[in-house]
């Protein structure tokens, strides 16, 4: 609505629905977040976040990897969705003997080298824990999930949502210190227009650094 008062053109600026500009409430939730931050407010990078609500597009379950480089596994943390196949390359000059015990996926990578075993197939959803039977200090953890979403969080702790349709929907939150089993997860509610702030309680005993044994010592300089 526009008038002229003294020359001057002026707007009035009225309130007007949504739909009429164009613009729905699923699109502005696109900007949703979630932070992640331990119990003193600093923010945890890859914590694994889940969002549950109604989706109909399909999971991408393109093969991944976890590498073994520097005795180490990068990455440290790899969420996937279920149903996806992970591979493990040694990028090493060492043998690596890559298993897991985990409820989720047990499995055995015998001693290998500069070789990339067959794809594991991670077929149930859960917090997998490998670790390397020649180098006790390496763990890394894939996160198997069927939430709709899920994400790690960046450097700063956040992950940002796709639009969520109307209502509440539960949020799950994973991070590696949160228990000794790594099986534990925070579990909570997020509106679909809501910034959620998660502060987690890290209890697991923090892994410290190993020095080989003597036979992997020796094992390390035979190979």
């Amino acid at each position: 609505m526009a008038f002229f008062k003294r020359g001057i053109l002026v707007v009035l600026c009225c309130a007007m629905p949504l739909a009429l500009l164009g613009v729905s409430a699923d699109s502005l939730a696109s900007n949703t977040r979630i932070s992640v931050s331990n119990a003193d407010g600093h923010p945890l990078s890859n914590a694994v976040v889940e969002v549950y609500f109604p989706r109909t597009d399909s999971p991408n379950t393109t093969v991944k990897r976890i590498s073994q480089r520097d005795a180490a596994f990068h990455p440290n943390v790899l969420a996937v969705p279920v149903n996806s196949q992970v591979a493990f390359p040694n990028e090493d000059i060492t043998r690596h003997h890559v298993y897991s015990f985990s409820p989720a996926k047990t499995f055995d990578l015998n001693l290998y080298l500069q070789e990339t075993p067959p794809p594991v197939m991670f077929d149930q959803a859960g917090v997998v824990v490998l670790g390397c039977n020649i180098h006790d200090h390496m763990q890394a953890f894939i996160v198997v999930s069927d939430a709709p979403f899920f994400a790690l969080t960046d450097s700063t702790g956040q992950v940002t949502l796709p639009s969520l349709p109307a209502g509440q929907h539960q949020v799950k939150v994973w991070h590696k210190g949160l228990h000794d089993s790594h099986q534990r997860w925070w579990e909570g509610q997020i509106e679909s227009s809501q910034h959620l702030s998660v502060p987690l309680e890290l209890n697991a005993t923090p892994q410290p650094p190993q020095e080989p044994s003597p036979l992997q010592q020796r094992f390390q300089e035979a190979t």
